[in-house]
């Protein structure tokens, strides 16, 4: 975005105010180019509140004006920057609604993903934001595949993906430490299915193993181990499984861990 306009004050004009409110006179609109400059100074000077105010004012006032489209965009601009992300992705909407072939789309898309993806939290919170920031980055990846938004984009899938896929692990565990293992299984198998390009599909593997014997599931703690072994032949987690199997005589010949670290396909 070029921040390079200079600014003034965001009204023209003065005001004359008689006393017991006579003689009053409401002070004059500054013009849209005005205030969209104004915007932009205060924007490089960090005053977001007052940038997103003057952005908003073209948006309100001038609405069928040349600044008018620019000012949308960077009125969501002005609110991501002082974290009010609801605000901006009202904003960032209503640019793309009215807008969706402008050059500054792919902008739009991406910025309302940043939204959603700066409240994402940890593994055992709420996973609300970044079920949402999935779906947006994901919207900036295939709306416009070879723009530079998109190869960040593909970067933040990533870690969201892998904070799904964690939250989806702590509940696993919690389950197997009670003794819940049909349940445990069933978060560990959401992952696998669902997240196989996290990094924490050799542990779910690993604990669907453990599960599985625990349950008697001979066959199936066999065959989740061969996929871990196979995938991952050199991990940690494909060491315990083996371990576990032998620890219940069921190794029949599966293939020993290497001793090098195993591919993490689709990590890459």
């Amino acid at each position: 975005m070029p921040l390079a306009l200079g600014g003034c004050g965001l009204f023209g004009g003065s005001a004359h105010t008689g006393k017991g409110g006579k003689g009053k006179e409401a002070k004059p609109l500054a013009s849209a180019g005005t205030l969209y400059s104004n915007g932009l100074a205060y924007l490089q000077k960090g005053e977001n509140k007052k940038a997103s105010e003057a952005f908003n004012a073209v948006e309100t006032n001038y609405p069928y004006s040349t600044w008018a489209t620019h000012a949308e965009l960077l009125h969501g601009y002005a609110e991501f920057r002082r974290q009010n992300f609801d605000s901006a992705v009202g904003a960032l909407n209503r640019f793309i609604e009215l807008h969706p072939a402008s050059p500054d789309a792919a902008y739009a898309y991406y910025l309302k993903a940043l939204c959603f993806y700066e409240q994402i939290e940890g593994v055992h919170h709420d996973q609300t934001f970044t079920l949402e920031a999935v779906q947006a980055l994901q919207d900036v990846v295939t709306r416009f595949p070879d723009s530079a938004y998109a190869r960040d984009a593909r970067v933040k899938l990533r870690l969201a993906q892998n904070r799904l896929a964690g939250h989806e692990m702590a509940t696993g565990r919690f389950y197997e430490r009670q003794n819940l293992y049909p349940a445990a299984i069933h978060q560990f198998q959401i992952v696998i299915q669902q997240y196989q390009t996290t990094t924490f599909v050799p542990e779910a593997l690993e604990r669907l193993v453990e599960c599985d014997l625990d349950l008697g599931l001979v066959p199936e703690a066999r065959r989740a181990a061969a996929v871990l072994g196979y995938n991952y032949p050199g991990s940690h987690w494909y060491k315990l499984a083996y371990d576990k199997l032998g620890a219940h005589h069921l190794l029949n010949g599966a293939t020993p861990p290497h001793k090098s670290g195993g591919f993490l396909f689709g990590l890459l």
